[in-house]
Formats: C-alpha cells, structure tokens, sequence
C-alpha cells in the first residue's frame, strides 16, 4: 500500500489528507484496527523512533506516551519497586513483564499529560502490556507486532475503534526528508545521530563521576529530547523520564515546567499522598486529576467543604509547603538533559532543587564558566555532549 486517505489534517477542515511514500515504495505501516488520523500517526512515527533508539541504546524493551507530537514520558522495562506499582496504578495487575513495565513508567511519570496518548512500543505487544493499555484512556498504539490474544484485548477498546497500527521493524528512511511550510519545501538530512555513552566522555565539572546508571538516564533524557518539540530539557531518574519541558520560548522555562513535573512525580511517592483514602467510585482520571491538584496550590478546589466529599472518603490535611519542601529535598541521584545549550546557571539552580546530580548538554554558551561553577558549587557532575538536539 502506497498512501492511506486520512479523515482530515491537523483540524477538521483540513482536507484532503493523507499520507505516502514519494518514492513510490510501500507504506512501512499496517492498520490493523481503527482509522488512525494525521496527529495520530505524527505521534505514531515520531514515538516508534524513540522507543526503537531507547531500545538500542539500553538493550531494553522501551515505550513512550505520546501528546500532540512530544513524548509525556518515556523510559525503559526496569521492575518496578512497590511504591512505583501503587502511583502508576499497576499493583493489581500481577507480574509486569519488561515492556508492560516501560510503558507503566512511560504513562505514569505525567498522568495528567499523558491522558488521551498515543503509546509506541519497542517490542512485540504483549497480553500484560495490553490490559495495561486496555483500561487507560488513549488513542492509540504503535508496534512492530502483537502477540494474538493482545491484539484481541485492544481491538476491545473503545468500542471495536482502537487504533492499532504494525510497523515494520526493519524500514529505514531516507537520508534525506521534506516538509512544506506556507506552501514553501524544506529539505534537510533525516537526523540519523546515533546517541551513545561516548557523548558523555567530556565531563567539564570538579565532580567527574557519572555511574553507569545515571549513564543510562542521561540517554533516556537526550534520546526523548531527540524528538520532543524544541526548546526542551528532560529530567530522568531510576530507567524513565519523570519530567519533560517541552516546546518553551525560554531555555529556563523550560527547565521550571520539567521540573515541577518531577517534582510532582516525587511528591505523588510521599506518604501522606499515597495515603490519600478516594470514594470507591472515583474514576481514575478523576483520581490523578484530584492528586495534581491536593500537591500543587490549588489544593482548596479538592479540599473545600462540598468538594472533598466527593473525592475523599476522609478529609484530608493540607499537605504545606513546608512538608513538600522538605520531601523534595530528600530527592537524589536525578539526571538531566537539554537539546540546547543553558546560557546562564539559573538552569542549574533551579534543577539542584528537583534534585539533579548530573546533566548533560550541548555546552557552547559564552556563560559556560559560570554554568560550570554552579555545578561546582553543587557537586553536579556535567558533560558536554557538543551536540544539540532541536526538533520541530
């Protein structure tokens, strides 16, 4: 199959659509369930890249949560610990094999943002990993195959309409790529940069020490950042992403979103929020709705009388700034990436507070010196990669 007629563009009155091979070879793709659409398979193409480049930079199944063409989180099928099981809403589901783990970690590090995603997954889907798929909210699911009774499970979805698409694991594209902007064609290389633990070899801070698995992070961050919108930096821990800050004017803007989304992973983990007791009716989107809200600082829209009562089977007490300063500060061993490089150290002060202990970027700025010695004042072990990572 040459092209595939799609509904609409970008927005309803886009039309026509479609999408085909220039070349007049076949479509690498085969839809075997529902009628994905033009962002759909935007996410799609864009996610199987990340996870295929995760796989093989880690040699471990990996999966990521596609919205609106920038990953919401990605990572690779590290077991869970219990506490990770319970804040990803996996506890009840038995054993996780390594990709229903990834894809746990990938949908879980940003729950609210990854509502509605379109999942890739490096690895041939599994029954696991597709009653993990089968009871969240998304629109669809890219892979290189589907075990019989998975791809059963998906196409129950929604009402028999679950978009299920097959890649060929083999296609490479060409070396070239077009996009047309304003009726304007643009052309350049297909950004084919091979991310490995050599961009990590040029460490320009006091501390020069990046352990193995920090190694790791730091690749899951710059392999995610490959193909999430510019400007943008990605705070990883423990084989994931747990926050991205994506498509941001300001370098610095970008690194406060990223890492109050951290933040917000790290404090899900705290006690008093994994105590909270939820209304045995609550509907789970309305449940990470509510955990967003009672640690953020709208807390009085889940905690006023007459709203918490639909939430909470018990009231809870407000969780104060103090509280969540001080459960943030025992956040370790974070690794950060940029696609660019930081021009001033308010970056690595605002990172230091999510717990970062090593970063990696481009370097190059005429700031360098003083990025440098806020590292050095922190500890923080930095490597310049030399190589930036814009994508739009």
């Amino acid at each position: 199959m040459n092209e595939l007629e799609l509904k609409y563009g970008c927005n309803p009155n886009q039309k026509p659509s479609r999408i085909f091979m220039e070349n007049g070879g076949d479509l690498p793709i085969e839809v075997l369930n529902g009628k994905p659409g033009y962002i759909n398979f935007m996410d799609a193409f864009n996610g199987w890249q990340l996870v295929k480049e995760l796989k093989a930079a880690t040699g471990m199944p990996a999966a990521t949560s596609f919205k609106h063409v920038s990953p919401a989180g990605a990572a690779i099928g590290l077991p869970l610990s219990d506490t990770l099981k319970k804040i990803y809403w996996v506890d009840d589901l038995g054993e996780l094999s390594p990709l229903a783990s990834a894809y746990a970690r990938a949908r879980g590090a940003d729950r609210m943002s990854s509502y509605g995603d379109f999942i890739s997954l490096s690895d041939v889907c599994d029954v696991p990993t597709a009653k993990m798929i089968q009871r969240e909210v998304s629109d669809g699911v890219i892979a290189p195959g589907y075990e019989p009774e998975a791809l059963e499970i998906l196409k129950s979805k929604r009402k028999g309409t679950y978009n299920i698409i097959k890649i060929d694991p083999d296609y490479v594209p060409e070396d070239i790529e077009h996009k047309q902007v304003f009726g304007i064609t643009f052309e350049q290389g297909h950004n084919s940069l091979v991310i490995d633990n050599e961009m990590l070899s040029n460490v320009v801070t006091e501390n020069k020490n990046i352990p193995d698995s920090a190694k790791k992070d730091l690749l899951i961050a710059l392999i995610t950042l490959k193909y999430t919108q510019s400007n943008s930096v990605a705070y990883a821990c423990g084989g994931q992403a747990i926050g991205i800050g994506a498509g941001q004017q300001s370098r610095i803007h970008c690194t406060r979103l990223a890492g109050t989304k951290a933040d917000n992973w790290y404090l899900r983990q705290c006690p008093k929020v994994m105590e909270l007791q939820f209304i045995d009716s609550i509907k789970r989107a309305d449940r990470d709705n509510a955990i967003d809200l009672y640690i953020g600082e709208d807390y009085m829209d889940v905690l006023a009388d007459g709203a918490w009562q639909n939430i909470f089977k018990v009231k809870p007490e407000i969780f104060a700034r103090e509280e969540k300063r001080a459960w943030l500060d025992t956040m370790k061993g974070v690794s950060l990436g940029s696609d660019a490089f930081f021009p001033f150290g308010d970056n690595i002060e605002r990172a230091h507070k999510s717990g970062v202990e090593y970063i990696a970027q481009p370097g190059g700025s005429i700031r360098d010196d003083n990025v440098i010695d806020t590292c050095n004042k922190y500890g923080i072990a930095m490597a310049f990669t030399g190589i930036r990572l814009f994508h739009h």
